[in-house]
């Protein structure tokens, strides 16, 4: 989603002055909902207000209703009411990135719900690598949003996830993703979107309409003056195969309610403009049950800033032509009618357009009466906002988010009472507002780390930089160093926040801000006890020389951990919970990003021109730390217990790698994957003293064809493990799902030969053959 080239200072003041003026009122009381029969009984005459009607009826009853002019109106983000038939104005565009936000509008506070669950940035939870905790938040978010809009606080179409593949440590919006691997990606997307939209059971109806984004090979921001905007994403077929739309093809096919495509051009063409990538994939190839809307203004960018059409009314009439229904904005109805009057596009095609997006709106009951007599969620209110319960989740999220990087002889975790004093020093030691991240909302309340720390021992603040910016005349030293040479073990919380990375703001390094380096070696040199350091980022950082460090005993990446992120530090570093995260993300050194600019889209490796590759799945260099890395308190050993050692795949007579020698084989719309499936056991043992969760990887190296993945994320597994405990852990292998890799012309195909599966240290070749 885009917040387009405002300031965020000004933005920010704006709506909490709008929200506290305009909605600190009797007026907070009234949700916003269509077809009020109780007031207005005549509606009743009308079918788009008969709940007995199929949504899709329902809609269509509604369209042929409206005048022309009326139905443009439909066509942005802010609609306008339509008095005749008691339809009030709607507002599109709320937000729900990890907890309920105001950006957008859509969504505010006021003093009859002043506060949100504030859930820690999608990068952390991604961490967990647990999808139950995805869902979990999810439906903790949607009950908030239901409660918020029963008196009048919120909408109910939510533009959240985003799930646009990390693929380059720089981007300042990484922070709100769920990692570099499109898997993981995937199934971040389908939890979360089950868990907001709560309609398993009853798939028609939504508790709130969740949309996934930005589609699709969208990456950047703002770098080195290359803008978003106008950047045009060169992608092979192979790399949008295997990489760019995996995660959207998870979410769209499994039920989500909205895409939204994005501002850049891909191949040449303007994503929001592509009707093979809109109406051919995403609502032919995938199904798509909803609509699709365009990033803020992004058909506003295509005629203003890419120049790619003559007129307005072109570029109105090629995204409507293409499949958008919905315009983030102002620009479809304002130039839509002439598009129409000129020929350009039909009334029948702005029917169908408006058409996807109120059966979205009959889906939710917003034309079903008021929503506080409608079951199951017409109870939901203030009470159901900020629950004891709801914040521990935050907390939990946190806890299970956080990645150990570093445990030098087990320096970790702290016994509280052998500690005496304890420094704590760096920009984010006493982190509020930065721990939550963007598209935030306004929390319940916070726990700082200092707030944390200190309620556990006696602590000694001294942040040794005002700023993360850390500039030469804000560095501080001597009270820190002062602190750390005195107490019996030293904290350092470094990192960036939104000043440093965020939308429309790319890295262009991945050194600490400012003099944080400096911070982090002068006060570790003089350190009486061991030192851990944390970081509060994003994105990663070069951190090889702390790891090498002597003087540093332990790393901690906490992500941006939302409203109860120093609680859940606190819980880690004092042993109260058993760490579990791991890296969703390679760390690299800063010698990748001055080889790798980051508008080249190429995922794989090229050797001639020295090119390392992208993501775990194809760098070739050494990271720092790989994808997927992280330390516990305790061991635990995996032992492979039962794997198929062979697969043959039977192909009907006549088949060319009958006569032909084939490295892979192409089983699209055939019958042949109905054998291929196989069970994965695993026994994994806690051998230590305290229990904790553990996260089981299962990757595939497969045979090196069509240049195929090093290796590639095949399934992950959260087990909870007492001590000395064993369980059994089983992965469900679809050979054709899972084992396949697309070619150079973006096909999927199994590759014959070994295949090299592995958890941790154990490794087991299975060989797939005709």
């Amino acid at each position: 989603m885009g917040r387009v080239s405002k300031s965020r200072i000004p933005l920010l003041l704006l709506l909490l002055a709008f929200c506290f003026f305009c909605f600190n009122s009797v007026a907070a009381d009234n949700p916003n909902f269509a077809c009020d029969l109780v007031s207005n009984p005549g509606l009743s005459a009308f079918g788009f207000c008969n709940t007995s009607w199929t949504v899709e009826a329902r809609a269509r009853d509604l369209v042929q209703r409206l005048t022309l002019a009326e139905k443009i109106g439909f066509l942005g983000h802010v609609t306008a009411a339509v008095v005749r038939l008691g339809i009030p104005s709607y507002n599109w565009w709320s937000e729900a990135l990890h907890g309920v936000s105001y950006v957008g509008g859509g969504s505010r506070f006021s003093s009859l719900i002043p506060g949100a669950t504030s859930f820690p940035q999608v990068i952390l939870t991604a961490a967990s690598f647990n999808v139950s905790l995805f869902r979990a938040i999810g439906k903790a978010v949607s009950t908030e949003a239901r409660a918020m809009h029963n008196v009048g606080q919120a909408g109910l179409t939510f533009w959240s996830p985003n799930i646009n593949v990390f693929r380059d440590p720089r981007w300042g919006r990484g922070q709100e993703t769920p990692g570099e691997d499109p898997l993981l990606g995937g199934k971040y997307a389908v939890g979360f979107v089950q868990g907001l939209q709560d309609n398993v059971d009853d798939p028609v109806r939504l508790k709130v309409a969740a949309c996934c984004k930005h589609y699709t090979a969208y990456d950047l921001d703002n770098w080195k003056g290359v803008q978003r905007y106008t950047f045009n994403a060169v992608v092979t077929e192979q790399d949008m195969a295997d990489t760019f739309q995996p995660p959207f093809k998870s979410c769209v096919s499994n039920g989500v309610a909205c895409a939204m495509c994005s501002y850049n051009q891909v191949n040449g063409v303007p994503a929001c403009a592509d009707g093979g990538l809109l109406a051919g994939v995403i609502r032919g190839d995938w199904k798509l049950n909803g609509y699709i809307v365009s990033d803020c203004d992004s058909v506003d960018v295509i005629y203003n800033q890419q120049k790619y059409t003559k007129t307005p009314e072109d570029a109105a009439a090629i995204t409507i032509k293409a499949g958008l229904d919905l315009d983030c904005g102002s620009f479809l109805p304002s130039h839509t009618l002439a598009a129409v009057q000129g020929g350009k596009v039909t009334e029948a095609q702005v029917d169908n357009a408006i058409t996807n997006s109120f059966v979205v709106l009959m889906r939710l009951g917003f034309f079903d009466g008021d929503p506080r007599n409608l079951a199951p969620y017409g109870k939901l209110g203030p009470k159901d906002v900020c629950t004891p319960e709801n914040q521990e989740l935050a907390r939990d999220a946190a806890r299970q988010g956080i990645v150990l990087l570093k445990n030098f002889d087990d320096a970790l975790p702290l016994n509280a009472s052998a500690i005496k004093s304890l420094a704590l020093i760096g920009p984010n030691a006493n982190a509020t507002r930065t721990m939550i991240g963007n598209y935030e909302g306004v929390p319940c309340n916070y726990t700082s780390p200092l707030q944390a720390l200190s309620a556990v021992v006696t602590t000694i603040y001294e942040p040794g930089c005002a700023t993360v910016k850390c500039s030469p005349n804000d560095l501080h030293l001597d009270g820190a160093k002062i602190a750390a040479a005195r107490a019996d073990v030293t904290v350092i919380v470094v990192g960036g926040d939104l000043s440093v990375e965020a939308e429309a703001l790319d890295r262009e390094n991945l050194l600490y801000p400012g003099e944080q380096g400096t911070l982090i070696n002068e006060v570790a040199k003089v350190a009486k006890g061991p030192v851990i350091l944390v970081i509060m980022s994003g994105g990663p950082f070069q951190i090889k020389q702390d790891k090498f460090n002597e003087k540093i005993s332990s790393i901690l990446w906490s992500g941006y951990p939302g409203e109860a992120g120093g609680a859940a530090l606190a819980d880690i570093i004092f042993g109260r919970y058993n760490p579990s995260g791991r890296t969703p993300f390679t760390w690299y050194d800063q010698e990748y990003v001055e080889q790798v600019p980051m508008t080249d889209m190429r995922m794989r490796p090229d050797p001639a021109s020295n090119y390392p590759g992208r993501t775990y799945r194809f760098y070739t260099g050494d990271p720092t730390y790989e994808f997927g890395y992280g330390l516990s308190y305790t061991r635990f050993y995996h032992n492979l217990v039962k794997a198929p050692e062979k697969l043959s795949i039977a192909l009907e007579e006549g088949h060319p790698c009958y006569s032909e020698g084939c490295n892979s084989v192409d089983l699209s719309g055939s019958a042949h994957c109905s054998g291929l499936q196989f069970d994965v056991h695993l026994q994994v043992r806690n051998s230590d003293g305290m229990a904790g969760r553990h996260t089981v990887l299962l990757f595939n190296t497969p045979p090196a064809v069509h240049k195929s993945p090093r290796k590639q994320l095949v399934g992950f597994e959260k087990v909870f493990l007492e001590p000395n405990e064993s369980k059994n852990v089983v992965f469900q292998v679809d050979a054709c799902r899972d084992l396949s890799v697309a070619d150079e012309s973006g096909n999927w195909k199994v590759p014959l030969g070994s295949h090299v599966l592995h958890v941790g240290d154990v490794t087991h070749t299975l060989t797939l053959s005709i």
